[in-house]
């Protein structure tokens, strides 16, 4: 697996000790001026630049004129526990239905956490048992194949014929949301004209719902899981994991002109970047749902919710909010759906080692 460390509006830093003050020195370049930043043993920093904190935002990139650079939205699928059908998975959100429910797909009677909401994880876990419990010559051949992540858009591939770029991106939660950014440059470069993306995951197994109840990080309402995923609210205690998958069709506005296909959206762009701070939590000074967290999948499937409240003028209700959090004061759609004409969607993902990512999609203006 190849790691890339992207640098992002706080600069490229290089690093080497300095004997003087037995602390390391740092050039911080800043676009292309160089500050000098020391990290005293204590703790404490020191720097000749400004010492304001404060975040200069950037400005926003024009919009893209360019058809052959346009990337329009031309096809969306999705795997939920409200079934396979986009129409009826963004129906039963708007209805507040929850699909979360007791886990039937292995027996979790011991485990603290029995429920969530519906890949590579279930192949690598059933591989491991096998060798447990029946030895080396019970592994299926396929143990390897299908445990590595690129595996599924290949084998997507080895179905369609599609010969273009093809790979897979492994980071957490915020992975789908780095896949639609990827694909776009794509795109824009000229090196596809089209391209089948999205996040997936299939971790409902004993060990990836093991994994995270050691984590400490799910929400242990066995007796009522219906009302166990609850954003923004006091009374919650972890997060639901879930399964699925989020994909959308994703081309130049110029190749989906020329074929006649259906516009749905416009994505108009987006952005990653790293907190460079923690395996697992966020940085506290801010720097830098009624399906379950769908891990991997999720922020393809909140892509498709964001397009649907584009394309319908509805948005979805956050279920289970009885108690607010008395610092939250945006309008988070309480309990029942609500009408909004919808410009601009974002949607946010942000992944275990302190990756975040946006992306942003618009309605389709010729």
């Amino acid at each position: 697996m190849t790691s890339i460390t992207a640098t992002c509006s706080f600069g490229l830093i290089f690093r080497r000790k300095d004997s003087e003050n037995n602390g390391v020195s740092m050039h911080q370049y800043n676009g292309l001026r160089a500050i000098e930043t020391t990290f005293k043993p204590s703790g404490s920093i020191s720097t000749s630049a400004s010492k304001s904190k404060a975040i200069k935002a950037i400005s926003a990139p024009k919009r893209e004129t360019d058809p052959k650079k346009r990337v329009v939205i031309t096809g969306m699928g999705v795997v939920s526990v409200f079934g396979n059908d986009v129409d009826t998975f963004y129906d039963k959100l708007l209805e507040g239905e929850s699909g979360i429910t007791l886990i039937d797909k292995f027996d979790a009677s011991t485990f603290t956490v029995r429920f969530a909401g519906i890949g590579g994880m279930t192949s690598f876990s059933n591989g491991v048992e096998a060798l447990i419990q029946k030895g080396f010559k019970k592994i299926t051949p396929f143990f390897i194949p299908y445990s590595i992540t690129n595996m599924g858009s290949a084998l997507l591939a080895i179905d369609t014929g599609l010969m273009g770029p093809n790979y897979s991106i492994s980071t957490a939660c915020a992975t789908a949301n780095y896949c639609f950014y990827a694909a776009a440059n794509h795109i824009r470069r000229g090196e596809a004209d089209i391209m089948v993306v999205g996040g997936t995951e299939a971790a409902v197994n004993p060990t990836g719902v093991g994994g995270f109840i050691a984590c400490r990080a799910l929400s242990q309402r066995n007796h009522e899981p219906h009302k166990a995923s609850r954003p923004w609210d006091q009374d919650r205690d972890g997060f639901v994991i879930g399964e699925g998958a989020g994909v959308l069709i994703m081309e130049s506005l110029e190749h989906a002109s020329k074929r006649g296909a259906n516009i749905i959206a416009e994505y108009l762009g987006g952005a990653i970047t790293c907190d460079a701070h923690h395996m697992t939590d966020p940085r506290k000074d801010g720097l830098g749902s009624m399906i379950g967290h769908g891990l991997g999948a999720a922020g393809g499937l909140e892509a498709i919710v964001c397009i649907k409240a584009i394309t319908t003028g509805w948005l979805h209700p956050t279920i289970n909010q009885d108690n607010l959090e008395p610092q939250v004061d945006i309008d988070t759609v309480p309990n029942v759906k609500k009408r909004h004409e919808v410009n601009v969607a974002i949607s946010n993902s942000f992944g275990f080692g302190g990756h975040n990512s946006v992306v942003a999609f618009t309605p389709f203006n010729p």
